[in-house]
């Protein structure tokens, strides 16, 4: 257990065996990782730059809600999808008002082309750095999930990622990947001078140049 707890989420299991019901319902009433997931949320949604009126759009890992429930608190529409059918069960037990659906994002979406306004992830993209099974290409994955996202994606749309690369070339690659598929931008970091407080954020745009926002500062907080 003690070792469990001290390693990487991302290195203990695939995501649909590691978020199996136990874990699942651990993650979703704990105070911590509600207020964590909940502040991401919101600084995801901030960095979306989202006119001021409701808009219809895609949580990806949306695991139990609690990402989600920020969205529909300003008003917003989503669609949420996970791996994790165990994770998805607590959404639906939690009664949260997105449209739920079990995706393995690796292997491409499935929505409509141009159908939403934007995109946040919290704590998901990284998962496609592993190869889980010996069918998986993490290059191919995240390629063929990013293709697949831009499409479904409007043009000028935000996408927003909090992720936690494990190495400087996982990042590198995630980003080569995206920018491959269409995608431009780049990465923002807040409270870089923070070993605590420093989160990335992948902030991508489709088919659209636009200037990458500015990461938070010690100063700012």
């Amino acid at each position: 257990r003690n070792l469990k707890m001290s390693k990487r989420p991302e290195s203990v299991a695939p995501p649909e065996l590691f978020y199996n019901e136990t874990e699942s319902r651990k993650y979703a009433n704990s105070s911590r990782m509600i207020e964590v997931q909940s502040q991401m949320a919101e600084r995801t949604l901030e960095l979306l730059a989202l006119p001021s009126h409701p808009c219809f759009l895609l949580d990806i890992g949306c695991g139990s809600g609690l990402s989600g429930e920020v969205l529909s608190e300003q008003s917003h529409y989503w669609v949420g999808i996970d791996i994790s059918t165990a994770m998805l069960g607590v959404a639906v037990e939690r009664d949260v008002e997105g449209d739920l659906f079990v995706c393995d994002m690796g292997q491409g979406l499935f929505f409509r082309n141009g159908v939403f306004d934007g995109c946040i992830s919290v704590s998901a993209l990284q998962w496609l750095c592993n190869a889980d099974k010996k069918s998986h290409h993490p290059k191919k994955r995240l390629e063929k999930f990013f293709q697949s996202l831009y499409n479904c994606l409007k043009p000028g749309a935000r996408a927003i990622f909090q992720l936690y690369p494990e190495t400087p070339q996982q990042m590198q690659l995630i980003t080569e990947c995206a920018m491959r598929c269409g995608f431009s931008g780049g990465l923002v970091v807040d409270f870089p001078n923070s070993t605590k407080a420093r989160k990335l954020f992948l902030c991508l745009f489709a088919g659209a140049s636009m200037d990458i926002p500015t990461g938070l500062s010690n100063e700012m907080s």
